[in-house]
């Protein structure tokens, strides 16, 4: 393999790593509610705990791309992840409630430098034709931070919260240290991407990604956030079977993300897979509803089939953001694109939920169906796929 090959395989291998321990603490804290409730917080105390990373997430994403796109990748993912991972380690000996919950919105506001820059990575490092895959690969990150939270915190909360929020800010720490050592900024920054003068949000394009996009978190949160529950209340199923046959349903997602990519590269084409993918999830949430509807035994497969196929466009969305934006929009398109599926994704469960409580799981189902109809539509597949033509032959050295 030469140099210039391995080097990106090792870029894309350290900036996942980072990712991952960036999503770790942002998507895993819910991991730590016994510890918190063993503290004497209560539920509702202890998730909104749980929401103060996503907050201060919400508030840097796009500052944090922009500053990518002036200073490089490698600077921005070292020191918002060091920040993130020193806040952290300072969280686990603060005592108030208050100073706890600011530590977080602050660890959260600093680890959104990872999601803008190790995005812009691949656009640098990687040519068209291998993009695709490089970025289901990237996206893969947050399914897998959530299985390190799954696998580490609820052993470390017995041991109480501080060692749970030293873990995590270890993992951030460590993850910046290699970062330092494997990352270099693409050489041929220039060569990556569409190249134009001003800015990509001129045409609707890029707009009409972030909206497609985030209308597709919605099913996605809603299988996510309320498949457990959906097994254990609905259908009677053991809570540790149906964690278990979730776990693995997560790493199926986590494959599908990386079919989607392979897809893409093979098919020249980023937005034509994601409006197929998204008339898919449609369907297969109508069969659930539907299913569900009926009490049919057919519901457990759907509801196994959706939780797959929703998380399936992510990866595909976010590349053609970074292809469509070019090199120097690249960062911050990404932190708007995170922005908006943050923002919907923070949406998506209350809304479901009372939408459950009032009407029954197949009306909630039903209505995450009709939303991937809407992003279908909203896909721009001629615009996007012209620039991915025009950049098929880029390749950084």
């Amino acid at each position: 393999m030469d140099t210039g090959r391995r080097r990106r395989w090792l870029t894309l291998a350290a900036g996942t790593i980072a990712l991952t321990a960036g999503c770790t603490f942002q998507y895993g804290l819910a991991y730590l509610i016994p510890a918190l409730r063993a503290d004497g917080l209560s539920l509702e105390q202890a998730g909104v705990l749980v929401a103060c990373p996503t907050a201060g997430l919400l508030l840097t994403l796009v500052a944090w791309g922009a500053a990518a796109d002036r200073f490089g990748e490698r600077l921005v993912l070292a020191s918002g992840l060091a920040g993130a991972g020193l806040v952290l380690l300072a969280a686990a000996h603060v005592r108030s409630l208050a100073a706890l919950g600011a530590c977080l919105v602050a660890a959260g506001a600093a680890g959104g430098s990872v999601y803008a820059a190790s995005g812009r990575l691949i656009l640098g490092w990687f040519a068209a034709s291998q993009r695709g895959l490089a970025m289901g690969i990237r996206q893969s990150a947050q399914p897998l931070g959530v299985a390190v939270a799954a696998v580490s915190l609820p052993s470390l909360a017995a041991h109480g919260l501080a060692a749970g929020l030293t873990f995590l800010g270890t993992f951030c720490l460590a993850a910046v240290l290699l970062v330092i050592v494997v990352v270099r900024d693409p050489a041929h920054q220039a060569r990556a991407g569409a190249q134009r003068d001003g800015s990509p949000y001129r045409a609707p394009a890029l707009w009409r990604i972030h909206a497609a996009s985030a209308l597709l978190v919605v099913p996605q949160f809603t299988v996510a956030t309320f498949a457990l529950v959906f097994l254990v209340t609905a259908r009677h199923w053991p809570a540790p079977a149906a964690g278990a046959l979730l776990a693995v349903t997560a790493t199926a997602g986590a494959a599908s993300r990386l079919a989607a990519g392979y897809w893409s590269d093979r098919a020249g084409s980023r937005m034509r897979p994601m409006r197929a993918l998204a008339l898919a999830i449609s369907a297969i949430l109508a069969a659930l509803a539907a299913a569900t509807a009926a009490t049919s035994s057919l519901a457990v497969p759907a509801l196994l089939a959706a939780a797959v196929l929703a998380v399936s466009t992510n990866g595909l969305a976010f590349t053609a953001v970074a292809e469509y934006a070019g090199p120097d929009w690249a960062g911050r398109a990404l932190g708007i694109q995170n922005t908006g599926q943050n923002l919907l994704a923070a949406a998506t469960p209350p809304v479901i939920a009372a939408l459950i409580a009032a009407h029954g799981y197949p009306i909630a189902f039903a209505t995450a169906a009709v939303l991937p109809l809407f992003a279908a539509t909203l896909v721009p597949v001629a615009a996007v796929d012209v620039v991915a033509a025009a950049d098929a032959t880029a390749r950084p050295g």
